[in-house]
C-alpha cells in the first residue's frame, strides 16, 4: 500500500491539521510516513503546499515526483491545479470549489472550475457550506478530509481517533464537532467517489 498526497491551499485555511491527522492515523495503521517541510508563505492568505508519505514499505525520500501523486487534497482550487504536473494518471484531486481570491490577477473561477471538471477523477466540494450545514462552521479543513478518506485506504476511526488526540486539548465539543465534520465530508463524497470509479 502506497499513497503519495500532495496537500495545497492557502495559510490559515488548515492544511497543517490535515497532514497532523493523516499522520496519526497511518502511524496508527502501521504505515510508514514521510513528510516534507511545507512550503510556501506561513502567514494568512499565503500559498501553502507539502508532500505527505504513506507507505506499508519503508520510504526513501519525502518528496514526491511529477506525475506520481495519487492524490492531490486542496482547500483552494487553483492551488490544486497549480501542482497537477504532479498527479499520476490514475490519480485523484480533492479540492473546495470555492476560490480564495487574494490576489489582483487571480484567474477567470469558472474557467477553474471547468478545467477541474475535465479530470477523470475530481471531487468538488463547498466544504465551508458542508461544515455549516453539518453544523461544524470552523472545520471545513476536516470535510475535505473526509472527502478523501476513503481514497487514503485507511479505516474512517482511525481518522477518528487522530481528531480526538490532535484537538484532545481544546475540549470535546471542539473533537466532536471536527469529526461530525470528518463524517459529513466523507457522507458528501462517497456517490461521487463510486460513480466515478465504474466510469
Amino acid at each position: 500500500m502506497k499513497s503519495d498526497i500532495i496537500l495545497s491551499g492557502v495559510g490559515g485555511q488548515g492544511i497543517l491539521s490535515i497532514a497532523t491527522i493523516i499522520g496519526e492515523a497511518a502511524l496508527d495503521e502501521g504505515l510508514h510516513i514521510k513528510q516534507a517541510e511545507v512550503h510556501g508563505m506561513s502567514q494568512r492568505g499565503g500559498d501553502v503546499q507539502s508532500n505527505l508519505r504513506l507507505s506499508s514499505d519503508p520510504i526513501r525520500s519525502d518528496l514526491i515526483p511529477y506525475g506520481t501523486a495519487d492524490l492531490i487534497l486542496s482547500l483552494e482550487p487553483m492551488e490544486a491545479l497549480r501542482y497537477l504536473p504532479y498527479l499520476s494518471g490514475k490519480g485523484w484531486v480533492v479540492t473546495h470549489s470555492v476560490p480564495f481570491i487574494n490576489i489582483p490577477n487571480y484567474p477567470d473561477p469558472e474557467k477553474l472550475i471547468e478545467e477541474l471538471n475535465r479530470l477523470p477523477h475530481v471531487v468538488l466540494l463547498d466544504v465551508e457550506k458542508l461544515a455549516k450545514e453539518c453544523g461544524a462552521p470552523r472545520s471545513s479543513n476536516m470535510v475535505l478530509l473526509g472527502a478523501a478518506s476513503d481514497l487514503l485506504h485507511i479505516g474512517i476511526e482511525k481518522f477518528e481517533e487522530g481528531i480526538r488526540r490532535v484537538f484532545g486539548r481544546k475540549g470535546q465539543e471542539i473533537v466532536e464537532a471536527n469529526i461530525t465534520a470528518l463524517r459529513c465530508g466523507r457522507d458528501a463524497a462517497k456517490s461521487i467517489i463510486d460513480q466515478k470509479m465504474k466510469q
